[in-house]
Parts: structure tokens; sequence; C-alpha cells
């Protein structure tokens, strides 16, 4: 027998298809951000994992979904941004790729869609779907922040979302309270490999005498925030650098802002090597004394690492004064959150300068009771995620699986 799956195509009749139950299923993954890429690459393996070879996928990703299959619709570039101001210019853009990729869905007929962050793209095609009367599974993977601000998004979500998969802990009851189903995965960080960097590798081929000070600095994913903080950090390692003296700086980046980043470094003192690849990013983490970043999921990632780091942040003006009347939390560091006090310093905003920033940096890097109490926080924060539990990829991935598998026993009860 023969599961079936209705589509349809606006103006146009119901087109109907059918699936054989116990066939691989057919995934269309959508991103709009480079971290969530890294999410959809590792979700993508995992679904390859239990299933086979004849897994199918579509939709739109970076450079970590590329090499798992998917043959992006869309640049992450055109889809990337942050802050009110930001996006208004690129709206049509934003709206062109959501049309785009509705249409795509619907003439596809996969088993199920599984967006991934990135809300003020992904849910516009959720919410079209559903208007158009789509019954195919809809899963989001990465729960929006309702317990820091805009609760109302829940509800939202719940009208248009079978589940949504949870990175954290405590996020599941925000949702399940207003009709969503909620899985807490457990965060892909402890699966990254972050905390496995070779030091001795990335000094010998950067040609870095054992000695000498490495500092890693990390702008950002989207070209707006990296085009706000670069200037920035270069002011802070100018200063740094007229404190402690020489040292040498590494900057990965992504697919998506690396030709600013390369701009950007220019003037940058420390010789900046720059740095594509995960592999690479970790063996500078175990190489480096401390970091410089941009508030941001990669501060999972340093954590994991254990390197000892301040984050920074700044968006337009109007976007900071509209987030600093409706934010109810004062700390936005996973770390901090996930720990409930502050061990990771935070200079966003009107705080984010050069002076201060430079000041922590250096702080970090001499003093040894400091770095220990940041080291601490994040052995404690990975263990509150899940470090040595079941992989959450995984997780997610079995969750999405018996979610397909239910919506075919329901099409062929």
């Amino acid at each position: 027998m023969v599961a079936t799956v209705t589509a349809t195509t606006a103006g146009t009749p119901p087109e109907t298809t059918t699936v054989p139950p116990n066939s691989a299923p057919f995934i269309f993954v959508v991103t709009g951000e480079p971290s969530g890429d890294a999410l959809g690459g590792a979700l993508i393996a995992a679904l390859r994992q239990r299933v086979g070879d004849g897994l199918r996928v579509a939709g739109i990703g970076g450079e970590r979904m590329r090499a798992e299959g998917i043959d992006s619709l869309a640049p992450l570039s055109d889809l990337a941004i942050a802050g009110v101001t930001e996006v208004v210019p690129r709206a049509p853009t934003i709206f062109r790729h959501v049309r785009n990729t509705v249409a795509a869905i619907r003439a596809a007929h996969p088993d199920a869609v599984v967006t991934i962050d990135s809300s003020g793209f992904s849910w516009r095609i959720a919410q079209r779907l559903r208007r158009h009367g789509e019954r195919l599974p809809l899963i989001h993977y990465v729960a929006p922040m309702v317990w820091a601000w805009r609760a109302g998004r829940a509800r939202r979500m719940a009208r248009w979302y079978d589940h949504l998969l949870a990175l954290l802990p405590f996020e599941p009851l925000y949702f399940e309270r207003v009709g969503l189903a909620c899985s807490y995965v457990g965060h892909p960080v402890i699966d990254s490999g972050a905390g496995q960097g070779d030091a001795f590798r990335f000094r010998s081929t950067h040609g870095l005498a054992p000695g000498m000070l490495v500092l890693t600095v990390l702008p950002g994913s989207r070209v707006g925030e990296v085009r706000r903080l670069m200037p920035i950090f270069g002011e802070t390692l100018r200063q740094v650098e007229a404190a402690l003296g020489p040292f040498r700086v590494v900057v990965p980046t992504v697919e998506t802002v690396a030709e600013t980043v390369a701009e950007g470094v220019r003037d940058w003192p420390g010789q900046p090597i720059l740095l594509r690849g995960d592999v690479a990013k970790y063996d500078a983490f175990a190489a480096s004394r401390a970091a410089l970043a941009a508030s941001g999921t990669v501060a999972l990632e340093l954590a994991m690492a254990g390197l000892p780091m301040t984050v920074a942040y700044r968006l337009s003006r109007p976007t900071e004064i509209l987030l600093d009347r409706v934010l109810k939390v004062r700390q936005v560091n996973l770390v901090n959150l996930i720990l409930g006090r502050p061990v990771v310093v935070e200079h966003l905003g009107p705080n984010c300068t050069p002076a201060h920033l430079a000041a922590t940096l250096i702080e970090l890097i001499q003093d040894e009771q400091v770095r220990a109490v940041h080291r601490e926080g994040y052995d404690k924060a990975m263990r509150l995620l899940g470090a040595g539990e079941a992989s959450p990829s995984l997780k997610a991935a079995d969750k999405i699986l018996e979610i397909i598998a239910a919506h075919r026993q329901r099409q062929n009860p």
C-alpha cells in the first residue's frame, strides 16, 4: 500500500502524488543564516546516517548544507540580515525568495519541510504554505527566544507549525502551553568538535613560535554586523597591542562575509590570518589565549573549546533603542543565559567601545583567576546542554523521521 500526499498550486486543482510508506524521505530544509546552515548540515548528515543514501534533500542553505547535497535556491547573503532598519531596504529581495521557495516546495511535494532559525524568513514560508492549504508536516528547528522578548511569537508559531525542535532544556514549556508540540533535542555544539582543536598543528601550519600570543577575533556572519564591528575590533586590537606588545590575530569567517572581512582586516595589527572551515577554526581556538567575538552561537563553540572570551554587538541606534525597551533579559550571551549568571562579559550597544573591549580582553589574557572562572563556567554550561549524552543532531533527525512516519500513517490508515 502507499500513502497519499496532496499538494496544490495557486490557481490550479489539487495534485496528488503517492509515496511508498517505507521509502526514504524527501525533506525540504530551509535556513537564512550561517548558524542555521551549520545546524542544517549536521541535521542532514544525521538523517542520512539514519536512512542511508536514499535520502533526498532540497532547500536553501550555505556551504555546510551544500556539502550535504543541498543545491541552494538562494544565496544566504541575500537573507542573513539583522536589525529593523537593516531589513527594510532588503524586504523586496526577501519576499521574492519567500515566494520562490513556497512555489518550489509546492512543486516538489516533499515529505516534510524543516525550517531552521531565521524566523523573519522561514515563518513567512510556513504561513504561506498553510494559507495555500498545504498539509505536509512543517517543523521548525531552534526555538525563538520568547522568554527574552515578544512572547506572542509562540502562539503565532502554533498556527503554522506541527512541531518545534528546541536547543535549550527550559524552552518546551513556553510553546507546549500554547498548543505547539515541542521537543528538547540538545544543542549541536556538543557534536561540533570545537573542543578538539590541535594547537600544535595550527602553529606549525602558520609558522608561529610556541610562545607567540595568539588571539581569535570573530566579527560575525552577516554583512551589516561585520561592517559595524570591524572598525571597533580593529581599534580594540591596536589598544591591546599598545598595552601588551606584539601578537598574531586569527579571523575565522564564512562565505557570506569573507570578502567584507578580508577588506576590513587590512589595517589591523597582528598580521591577521583569515581562515575558512571548522577544522582550521577549532585549531585556532586551541592555539589562542583569548577571543573577541560578535555575540551569537559562536560563543558556545568558544565555550566548548574552553577559550576565554568577551562578546560584543552593535545594531543601528533605532534598533538598539527598540530592543532596550522590549527585552526581558539583560544578558544575551547563551553561556550566561544557560548558567543564569554573568560569566562572559558582554559589550552591547553604546558599551561596545574599543576601550571597554580592550580592557576586558587584556584581563582575559593576563589574569589566571579570571580565566579559571570562565573555564569552570564553560564546563558547567556544556554539561547543562547535554555534553556526553546522545547526539542532538541525531535526536532531531529521529524526531523528524517519527513525524514523517506518523503523517504517512495518517494518510494510509
